[in-house]
């Protein structure tokens, strides 16, 4: 839209370049004046803009770049140490999509800690300890994450007291893992208990044994 356009260099000349005194903006100022082009082709060669009045992209573009230079140039301090949105936006998007890359896959606690994780999920071993693990996570069915979110008796457990042994470089799946540790030592301690509980009756069979006297034999 031609009005917009000259209403959008004037506020650009107003607002951020300001290469004319206030007193001589007042040809560029009339936008709806017939001589407006004439002002505004004046205008371009005093701020030794490099392209034609029919190249209207690229003089917004280069106007912009000006603007911004000009803007920067003002405000050194505010703008030097700034970081833009969109890259900050593409380095969170990028750390997201792949929370594993930087993993050290050599290390041996972190090869101690998936092989631990993938033998609890009953997960084929592989030579690749990245995709054990990635294949690890697939695993936690919604099913799995419901059991282990089911409210048990007991005492709070603060997960940062109980070492890990590896580091997925992902706050989250360090937790996750954490968790799926101490469910495992749950179990075993289940497990504990119950051979246990079948030991003493072993023992409790073998201290009341029976006597059969015809055949001399003591014991069942």
């Amino acid at each position: 839209d031609e009005t917009e356009f000259r209403n959008f260099i004037v506020w650009l000349e107003d607002q951020k370049i300001r290469h004319y005194k206030i007193e001589d903006r007042g040809n560029l100022r009339n936008i709806h004046s017939d001589d407006w082009p004439k002002s505004f082709e004046k205008y371009m060669k005093d701020v030794n803009c490099p392209f034609k009045m029919q190249e209207r992209q690229e003089t917004v573009d280069w106007l912009l770049g000006l603007a911004v230079r000009l803007e920067y140039g003002d405000n050194a301090d505010k703008y030097k140490d700034s970081t833009p949105d969109g890259a900050k936006n593409t380095d969170n998007t990028a750390k997201n999509a792949e929370p594993l890359i930087n993993l050290d896959v050599n290390n041996p606690d972190f090869k101690a800690g998936v092989m631990a994780l993938a033998n609890l999920l009953q997960i084929q071993r592989h030579d690749d300890y990245l995709v054990m693990l990635k294949v690890s996570f697939t695993r936690l069915t919604q099913d799995a994450i419901a059991k282990a979110n089911q409210s048990k008796e007991g005492l709070p457990v603060a997960l940062e007291k109980h070492i890990l042994g590896f580091d997925t470089g992902d706050a989250v799946l360090n937790e996750a893992a954490q968790i799926l540790r101490l469910l495992h030592i749950e179990e075993l301690r289940e497990l504990q208990t119950k051979i246990n509980e079948a030991i003493v009756a072993v023992q409790a069979i073998i201290a009341d044994p029976k006597t059969d006297h015809r055949l001399g034999k003591v014991g069942r």
